[in-house]
């Protein structure tokens, strides 16, 4: 394998990695990564029956508290 190849391998490796981070930092910059909540509950139910009626719950009694 010649340099070139090395090279252009070890730049493109380089670029998808310094990508990823700044998708990472962004989404902690933005709170991606804040909501403790989801994940608790997530461990609570079973079925993904289960987590669509905890879901609409949610949001009816979010809805409620903003009346």
């Amino acid at each position: 394998m010649s340099s070139w190849v090395v090279m252009l391998m070890l730049g493109v490796s380089l670029s998808i990695g310094f990508i990823g981070l700044i998708a990472f930092l962004w989404g902690l910059k933005n709170g991606q990564f804040d909501d403790k909540e989801k994940m608790m509950r997530g461990v609570l139910f079973d079925s993904i029956g289960d987590l669509n009626v905890a879901s609409k719950q949610n949001i009816k009694d979010k809805r409620n508290e903003n009346l």
